[in-house]
This record gives C-alpha cells, sequence and structure tokens, in this order.
C-alpha cells in the first residue's frame, strides 16, 4: 500500500486498519450504554459484543460461548499459561513445555515457576522437535502438561504440525494452547482439525483495531484458578472490566471480512510472496531465505544477504519508502539477534541480518516491484562497499 510514496510491508507488526472496520468502530464509539446495563442502552452496546463473539468464533471455528475478550493477544496468552489452568475435575501440580522459537508474550509472559517450565528445541526449519517432546512427555510421569506452540511463527512465518502435537500430548494427559495471533485470517485456523484445548488471537493482525484480542477454549469443561484481572463479572467471570465495546466490534468485524475471502487472498499473497522472494534470489543469489524447505505462512518472507546488517538495512529501505522489520515488532528499536533465528541455529552473523517482508490486504504487486527496486539499491551499496574492501 502506497502511503504518499510510501510502501508498507510489515502486516506481521500490524495490519492497518480496513474502511470497514473503522465504520463499524465509528458507530459504536457513539453507544453510550454499558454492556452491563439492563437498559436499553445498555443491551445494544451487548449485542454489539455478542455478535463479535459470533464473527470471532467463527474465524477459528470455535462456539461463541467459548469466546473470552482481552486487550490483545499478550493478555490473552498470559491469561491461559496458568498453573490453574486445567480440565474439569482435574488436580494435582502443572509443568509447562514452550517452543523455543514461541513470541516473548509466552516465553517471558507465562505464570509457571522456573523449575516447572521448560524448552522445546525446534530443528533448523524452526520445527518442533517432536522426538524430544515424546521422550519427555513419557519421562515426567503422572504429572500433568502444559504445552505451548504457536501455529505460525511471526519472525519466520513457518507452521508448526499442531494437530500432530495435539495428538501426542492428549495421548499423556497433557493440554495444550496454540498462539494463533499470526496465523489467523492467513491460513485456515479450525479448532477441530488443530485439537487443540486453547488458542489466542489478536484483532490488529488481520486489519482489526490494536487493544482487543481473544481466549478461546475448546469447550465450557476447562477452568482457570487465577484471573489476571479481578473485579465484576464480565467475560464469564474470566476478565474483569467493562469492555471496550468498539475495539470488540471492530475485531468481529475484521473477522468477518477476513473469512469470507481467506482462501483466495491467500492465494494471491502467496503469488506476491513468491514474487518478492525471486527478486531477492535474483538481486542476492547466495541470499538466505529462512524456512523456505518448510510450510510457511503465504504472506511471510525472512531473508537475509550475507554482510548486510539488518540496522543498517532498515534504515536503507526505510528512506527508500519501504516499510520492512528484522523480526519481532516487540522488539523493534533494538535490533538485535532474534531468539527465533538462535534456536534455529542459524549463523550468527547472518541471523543480525535477517530482514521480514510481511505482506496483508494492501498490499499490491506495485508494492512487490517497489521493494524489489529498493532491495537491488541496498544490495548494490553492500556489493560496492565489499569491491572497495577486497
Amino acid at each position: 500500500m502506497a502511503i504518499g510514496q510510501r510502501i508498507y510491508l510489515d502486516h506481521n507488526a500490524t495490519s492497518p486498519l480496513r474502511p470497514e472496520v473503522a465504520d463499524v468502530m465509528m458507530r459504536v464509539l457513539q453507544l453510550p450504554g454499558n454492556a452491563s446495563s439492563v437498559h436499553s442502552e445498555g443491551r445494544a452496546a451487548r449485542t454489539e459484543i455478542e455478535a463479535a463473539r459470533v464473527a470471532v468464533a467463527g474465524l477459528a471455528g470455535a462456539k461463541a460461548k467459548n469466546v473470552i475478550f482481552t486487550s490483545g493477544g499478550t493478555e490473552a496468552a498470559n491469561l491461559i499459561l496458568s498453573p490453574s489452568f486445567r480440565r474439569l475435575g482435574q488436580t494435582g501440580p502443572m509443568r509447562l513445555l514452550v517452543g523455543a522459537t514461541e513470541h516473548p508474550c509466552v516465553l517471558n509472559g507465562h505464570r509457571f515457576p522456573a523449575d516447572k517450565t521448560e524448552i522445546i528445541p525446534v530443528d533448523e526449519h524452526g520445527i518442533l522437535d517432536l522426538a524430544w517432546l515424546k521422550a519427555h512427555l513419557e519421562a515426567v510421569g503422572g504429572e500433568r502438561v502444559l504445552v505451548s506452540v504457536q501455529l505460525a511463527n511471526n519472525e519466520t512465518g513457518v507452521l508448526q504440525p499442531i494437530s500432530e502435537i495435539a495428538e501426542l500430548v492428549h495421548g499423556h494427559g497433557g493440554l495444550v494452547h496454540t498462539d494463533a495471533v499470526q496465523a489467523a485470517g492467513r491460513v485456515r485456523v479450525d479448532f477441530e482439525t488443530l485439537g487443540v484445548d486453547a488458542l489466542t488471537l489478536s484483532a490488529h493482525k488481520i486489519g482489526g483495531p490494536k487493544g482487543a484480542g481473544a481466549l478461546i477454549l475448546a469447550s465450557d469443561q476447562y477452568e482457570i484458578g487465577e484471573r489476571l484481572i479481578r473485579g465484576g463479572g464480565q467475560e464469564k467471570n474470566y476478565r474483569a472490566g467493562t469492555e471496550n465495546v468498539a475495539a470488540i466490534a471492530g475485531f468481529g468485524a475484521a473477522a468477518e471480512l477476513v473469512l469470507k475471502g481467506l482462501e483466495q487472498e491467500a492465494g494471491r499473497l502467496r503469488d506476491l510472496r513468491d514474487e518478492a522472494q525471486a527478486e531477492v534470489r535474483r538481486i542476492a543469489p547466495d541470499a538466505l531465505v529462512v524456512g523456505a524447505g518448510v510450510e510457511r505462512l503465504p504472506n511471510t518472507l525472512a531473508f537475509a544477504i550475507p554482510g548486510l546488517k539488518a540496522e543498517t538495512a532498515l534504515i536503507a529501505f526505510d528512506l527508500a519508502g519501504v516499510a520492512l522489520s528484522s523480526g519481532s515488532a516487540c522488539s523493534s528499536g533494538k535490533v538485535k539477534r532474534s531468539h527465533v533465528l538462535d534456536a534455529m541455529g542459524v549463523e550468527p552473523a547472518l541471523a543480525e541480518g535477517v530482514l521480514r517482508v510481511s505482506l496483508g490486504w494492501t498490499t499490491t504487486k506495485e508494492d512487490v516491484i517497489r521493494f524489489a527496486e529498493a532491495c537491488e539499491k541496498v544490495a548494490a551499496t553492500l556489493y560496492k562497499r565489499k569491491a572497495s574492501a577486497a
């Protein structure tokens, strides 16, 4: 998308607000009622929330009654990753196992003590080591286990075999949470197919507003004893506080929009992503494309050109009017080597240069052409510097 003369290719950080969503939010912002009130104004606000609950449930192939609205994906992950999360009737201590390439909201946001937390390694493609997981599940004996693994990685786009992981974990009596924040709206997300106990979503990754997210449970046969935000009885006592009705309504509107054209949009973005990838390899034949050998999100390209530092490249692209990212937006402003790439065993010198192109609903073929032109200039400067030093 050109904003003025700029090209925005950072949808995994946040996807621009869709005009249709903005229209819904502006309408709902003018509703005066509190959704907990019984008068007509309050019921009107409640109607907006419940309609959004149905829409967001549809995006995940879930039941509306199992959707819990939060302030975003981070809060949703913090809420579910607790030793008090269990199936009704379960007792005893619990251990947390998390993938090495998880988002910081999982790695740093869970509520388990250090001695009850372990990291599951990944292979060179970023895929979870299932043999390690199987052996570990067999070794923990009768202790309950909660496993948290992203459906799609935010930095590389690599997709995990979640249904296989869930089957393995459930076979040992454990629970499974998946962070589906990056996957929703880009690939089909379906509770029955995935087989997980809980998943988390965020509105602003799909063209909805910042500040709205959801925790979705597989059924009503679960409990979370330790709530993050306590007070009134909102969200079935899982999350107290007056609801952000406009943001929730915007989330619902975005969910409906992305679900409606999911397959067609995924194909369009995959074509554009593959074109951008081909251009990178034409410009720099020795470039590394992270996760190229496995299934990835259709909109994500993470690459590194040997000798090019991410910090330098980001500035150069920005000056050329192209907005990219290096790794997770949660650590932007501190350009440093990614824990995701470290876990994958990417050579440190290359890891420090990995850039992420993430496409979305605003992206056009012209944007990809502009990106390729900027990339060619950045690479030419690098190669000229190398030639001078030789």
